[in-house]
């Protein structure tokens, strides 16, 4: 079974930096994108960063400039550095992955992590 873990979250002062991971394990024939989303209370979830295998990147306006999407394909990980980080970006942040599976259940997958929790707050 494919699943993705996220690391790094936690609690920031205004400002500062924090560095997620995500990594996809299990039985993986190739991965196409993959992403961060984030979840604010009583908010929906919003795109975030998203990044192609070949390295083509987009971000949401509120964060273009502050955060970078990146990748490892060697470890199928992605990560997400954030700085300069703000209240608003207060939220629960997942990692998303749409790929090919491989055996025993081959074929193209969905898989989101469980969510890691990014507080800023003096």
């Amino acid at each position: 079974q494919v699943q993705l873990v996220e690391s790094g979250g936690g609690l920031v002062q205004p400002g500062g930096s924090l560095r997620l991971s995500c990594a996809a394990s299990g039985s993986i024939i190739s991965i196409n994108d993959m992403g961060w989303y984030r979840q604010a209370p009583g908010k929906q979830r919003e795109l975030v960063a998203h990044i192609f295998s070949r390295g083509n990147t987009n971000y949401a306006d509120s964060v273009k400039g502050r955060f970078t999407i990146s990748r490892d394909n060697a470890k199928n990980t992605v990560y997400l550095q954030m700085n300069s980080l703000k209240p608003e970006d207060t939220a629960v942040y997942y990692c998303n992955a749409h790929l090919v599976a491989g055996p025993p259940d081959y074929g193209f997958r969905e898989v989101w992590g469980q969510g890691t929790l990014v507080t800023v707050s003096p």
